[in-house]
């Protein structure tokens, strides 16, 4: 159920490594996220917290706030982000750019 479930997005920019989020798809996922009632935080080192979505908190990419989500979501990849990390400390990944890929630890389906 996604409802109050935590869920971590990575990525909220049109392209990856750039901070441009307008019309970006990433919006429209975490709306629906919200919608469905879950707890959405968000991480994107180039899209500042004045840009939209202003209502969802930013959040670093640690291994507490991998370790606390309940579904870690890669909407856009972008080079600052640790792969390996994300890959040890996450419960569950949707990774959307197939960029885990090459981490070990990372069986896909």
């Amino acid at each position: 159920s996604v409802n109050g479930s935590r869920i971590l997005v990575l990525g909220l920019a049109y392209k990856r490594n750039t901070g441009d989020a307008r019309e970006s798809p990433a919006i429209a996922v975490v709306d629906q996220l919200l919608q469905l009632g879950a707890d959405v935080r968000a991480a994107d080192p180039h899209v500042g917290g004045h840009q939209p979505p202003q209502r969802v908190p930013r959040a670093e990419v640690t291994s507490e706030e991998l370790s606390a989500a309940d579904l870690v979501v890669l909407l856009t990849d972008h080079d600052e982000f640790d792969y390996g990390l994300v890959a040890e400390h996450a419960r569950s990944i949707l990774d959307t750019r197939r960029r885990l890929h090459a981490c070990p630890q990372v069986e896909y389906l």
